[in-house]
């Protein structure tokens, strides 16, 4: 199924990824497209022109009907989440996430919807399988047995199952990413819910406009990551909604760094260098993840490429003109 000529719904369209989504899918030749989130249009982080824009909470199952009322596809992509600071303080809002996707898909399966994607998270693997910063990446059946992080990823893993027996009892086709760590401009940068790549840039942007040497590290610096830039999510996604892959499956990027290395090229991009203090006691996640693409690449014959480097340039430059604006006013 062709994105192209289909009328389709992005639920989170408000948001970081769901803003980027938008426009690649209009891109693509979406004959219609319906985008909704929770906030008020002038919250959102992207407003796409040609675009129905509707602001409804979809935890409200009847708010789910209205979403997807004359669409072939859905995109789910809505939730309340963050980065870790937020995950790992807020498990519960977290969890009630499971209300938008249950609704969601009972909608989805009244309006004979087509296509269901579903954005999950590589927050549904199995914490023994991530404790050393030297890790193996991680495998799509590396979800089992099931060990996730508490709160978001357990409400991931179960949505999952969802999508599948919705599937498999009720015939929508339905597509599942897991996503590893999603970064780029026209997102979350300060507040609480933004992710490592943002809060770095802001951290060094702010030490440098201040005339600050220092910088807080969450954590001992060793932990790692990788980080997928936000062009090769928008690529994937589409390219996972249009493919005939039935399970759950990696997307991400295979670039792994520690958060030292990931500070280092922020100081580099900033042409700063900053004193570091760990704070030990904040939170940081796992130890190590990396996302696997044996998978990926064996389906679709690619894999997201594009460089840390090259990805965070571009989220500084952006966050650098936000903080410029901002002050400005």
């Amino acid at each position: 199924m062709k994105v192209t000529g289909q009328k389709v719904v992005v639920c989170g369209a408000g948001g970081f990824i769901g803003g980027h989504l938008v426009k690649k899918l209009q891109e693509s030749g979406a004959s219609a497209i319906r985008a909704v989130d929770i906030k008020p249009l002038e919250e959102w982080y992207q407003v796409t022109p040609g675009v129905e824009n509707l602001t409804l909470d979809l935890q409200d199952k009847n708010n789910c009907f209205l979403a997807t009322e004359g669409v072939e596809a859905v995109f789910q992509l809505a939730a309340d989440m963050g980065g870790m600071g937020f995950i790992e303080n807020n498990r519960a809002l977290c969890m009630l996430s499971v209300l938008i996707n249950t609704h969601m898909l009972l909608a989805a399966k009244e309006e004979g919807v087509k296509r269901f994607f579903y954005s999950s998270s590589a927050c549904v693997y199995n914490g023994e399988k991530q404790t050393n910063p030297n890790v193996v990446a991680l495998k799509e059946e590396d979800a089992y047995p099931a060990m996730p992080e508490d709160g978001y990823g357990w409400e991931k893993l179960f949505s999952e199952r969802m999508c599948r027996h919705f599937e498999e009892d009720f015939g929508i086709q339905c597509r599942v990413a897991r996503f590893h760590n999603v970064y780029g401009p026209y997102g979350t940068w300060d507040g609480g819910r933004e992710k490592a790549p943002a809060a770095v840039c802001r951290k060094v942007l702010r030490a440098k406009l201040s005339g600050s040497t220092e910088i807080e590290i969450w954590g001992d610096g060793h932990q790692t990551r990788s980080f997928m830039y936000i062009d090769d999510c928008t690529k994937g996604i589409e390219a996972i909604f249009e493919s005939d892959i039935h399970e759950p499956i990696n997307l991400g990027s295979s670039e792994l760094v520690t958060i030292n290395q990931l500070v280092d090229i922020v100081e580099e991009i900033a042409n700063v260098k900053l004193r570091r203090n760990y704070n030990l006691t904040a939170p940081k996640g796992v130890n190590g993840r990396n996302s696997d693409n044996t998978k990926i690449k064996k389906y679709l014959s690619w894999e997201p490429s594009i460089r840390l480097k090259d990805g965070m340039a571009k989220t500084y430059a952006w966050i650098e003109n936000e903080m410029t604006v901002l002050a400005a006013r």
